[in-house]
């Protein structure tokens, strides 16, 4: 709806003469007896028979009113007296919009200003609860819906502000990601909604776009605040659904006035219908400032695709020399290429992780396009195994010019129907090697990649070299199970024996002799290697706890010290609170590379994951640990 100052001056005068109407009324009744539309003595009354002589009082009482006629006065009758105007303030009449505003707002806005919108227009009876927010239940592996309603806001809180960041581990950030999911209840105090934006925030901060903007979707746009409405347009920016904010862009109006929110505005204006009033807002944008031109462009092509009839918009991206989050959406959603060495850069800076968590599940990109992104999503944890493996044999299956990701397929499929057990392993290798390409950092991204491949090779002495490699693959996706079939076959002291003995979940009690066998051929930095397989043995409960100082004093680190941290990850265990750990875990393990991991963390996290009934996660986070090490 696009108001102008005529429909707005008819708007007046019509109000004015609805006013006039009304209030002329009681002199049309002042006027005389209304000419009768009835046929001739249809509503006249007969004739009232005279009354019989008697002795009663010479005065007749007044004749009363026949059925169904309504008496009319016989003398003048004055004005019906109008209710006085509501007086206006002068602070209130400066708040009231001015000729230029209105014509400039959505219907949205109109209907919000005139007070016909209500908050929300689901009926009370199909608005969602607040009591439990998140997208998995319980059946489904998520969390205890009331595992934080009795803890404290503030711990909680700080808790969830704290975690700005990727986990060091792949398996941590699965773990954290299925506690942020679940359907959970907000702990005593707090608002379900902050409790909601800070659970979104988290999962942005993680690279889980897709699943932040799901667990905003299960609140109803009407309810949610300034913070949550922000973390879930972050979410929808990088999953380039931008359309997919119009429902609380256009209920929340004019709440805010940042370029963003303005370009945003229009865009959902076009796909509501009101395509001159979006490219006027759009115009309006580009001439004052409120954004660059090249972001304006962009949103002008979007709100173009709205309906027919608009006119062509060409991106120039001539001087454009930085990719921000903005232009990395809304070129993806409508199909415009990025510049080459673009996004290159984009990808090295500092901030890069992000494209590369954004790209690496968006539907629209080609496979070859997404694999660029995927080896770096894979070894974080966003990418599952499965994922990785689809998406590759999409690239093998489809046609294009050759390139790494073709390549890297080809050697895949080698990999898996190779004929000779030592070629599968040599094209497993080959790729491994080729893992800063698959998604850089310390390749473990290939190894995610090669995981089912490498549950495929037979646990014979013949294969027993690569058993170190091969374990830590099929441990990307959890395959337990496989690794064990090469305890009777790999060395004590070995890497391979070191994971299994990690990873078994019928695993015993380990001796100190065969931990120090391991310990001795470690060639990893500080023994990193070393200390993770100590802290993770006893925090499994599988050293006993002399034999666990001992080790632990001879890699220098004392698993008896404690930091505020610690008591509570320990405290949260001790109530067997799964969430409340889980978060905390979270809380410790952040960071961008294993180096920032330390030993007593590592103890810590697998002690309190294993009490609270999470063995799996805790033997997973520690075989990672020893493998990344």
């Amino acid at each position: 709806m696009n108001v102008t100052r005529a429909s707005v001056s008819i708007l007046v005068l019509g109000l004015a003469g609805a006013l006039g109407a009304s209030g002329l009324s009681g002199l049309a009744l002042a006027q005389g007896k209304p000419e009768s539309l009835l046929p001739p003595g249809f509503d006249d009354p007969a004739p009232a028979p005279s009354p019989a002589p008697s002795s009663a009082p010479t005065t007749a009482p007044s004749q009363p009113a026949q059925p169904g006629v309504i008496p009319f006065p016989s003398g003048p009758v004055a004005p019906v007296a109008l209710p006085p105007l509501p007086s206006i303030t002068r602070s209130e009449y400066a708040r009231l919009p001015t000729l230029d505003q209105l014509e400039n707002m959505s219907t949205e806005e109109l209907d919000q200003l005139l007070g016909l919108k209500p908050k929300s227009d689901i009926p009370a009876g199909a608005q969602r609860a607040l009591t439990r927010v998140g997208v998995l239940a319980t059946d489904e592996g998520g969390l205890p819906p009331v595992a934080l309603a009795r803890q404290p806001e503030q711990l909680v809180r700080a808790v969830l502000a704290g975690i700005r960041g990727p986990m060091v581990s792949r398996w941590g950030h699965i773990l954290l990601r299925r506690a942020l999911a679940s359907r959970l209840a907000a702990p005593m105090g707090m608002d379900p909604i902050e409790f909601a934006a800070l659970r979104v925030g988290v999962l942005n901060g993680m690279g889980e776009y897709a699943l932040a903007r799901a667990v905003a979707q299960d609140i109803d746009s009407a309810e949610w605040s300034p913070s949550l409405t922000q973390e879930a347009l972050t979410a929808y920016l990088a999953s380039a659904d931008i359309t997919g904010a119009c429902p609380v862009v256009r209920l929340q109006g004019s709440s805010r006035d940042d370029g963003a929110w303005q370009m945003w505005q229009a865009i959902c204006n076009a796909y509501a219908g009101e395509t001159a009033l979006a490219a006027s807002q759009l115009d309006r944008a580009l001439f004052r400032g409120a954004a660059p031109r090249i972001d304006v462009l962009l949103a002008r092509r979007l709100a173009g695709a709205a309906g027919r009839g608009q006119r062509g918009v060409q991106i120039e991206w001539q001087g454009v020399d930085e990719l921000n989050p903005w232009r990395f959406g809304l070129a993806n959603a409508v199909g415009e290429p990025l510049p080459e060495g673009l996004l290159d850069g984009a990808l090295n800076a500092a901030d890069g992780a992000y494209y590369a968590r954004a790209g690496a599940l968006l539907p629209m990109l080609p496979a070859t396009e997404r694999a660029v992104f995927a080896g770096r999503a894979a070894r974080e944890g966003i990418l599952s195994a499965d994922a990785m493996v689809d998406l590759y044999s999409e690239i093998y299956a489809g046609t294009g010019s050759n390139g790494d990701p073709q390549n890297h397929a080809a050697t895949l499929r080698e990999a898996y129907l190779a004929s000779d057990p030592a070629a599968r392993i040599a094209a497993l290798e080959r790729l491994w090697a080729a893992g800063p390409s698959l998604g850089g950092g310390d390749g473990y991204g290939a190894r995610v990649l090669t995981a089912f491949a490498a549950a495929r090779i037979p646990a014979v002495a013949a294969n027993a070299d690569a058993a170190g490699d091969l374990i830590a693959a099929m441990l990307t996706a959890g395959l337990d199970s496989n690794a064990v079939l090469w305890a009777n076959v790999v060395e004590e002291g070995s890497l391979a024996w070191a994971l299994i003995a990690l990873a078994n979940p019928r695993g015993g009690e380990v001796g100190q002799g065969a931990v120090e066998s391991f310990t001795g051929d470690d060639n990893s930095e500080g023994a990193r290697k070393s200390a993770f397989l100590v802290a993770g043995l006893a925090g499994l409960g599988r050293l006993n706890t002399g034999d666990a100082a001992s080790l632990a004093g001879d890699l220098n680190f004392d698993l008896a010290r404690q930091t505020r941290w610690s008591r509570a990850i320990a405290r949260a265990a001790d109530v067997g609170n799964p969430a409340l750990v889980a978060f905390l875990a979270g809380l410790g393990m952040q960071g961008s590379s294993w180096e920032q991991m330390t030993p007593l963390h590592l103890y810590h996290i697998t002690s309190a994951l294993s009490r609270v009934g999470m063995q799996a996660e805790a033997r997973m986070i520690a075989a990672e640990a020893v493998a990344r090490g």
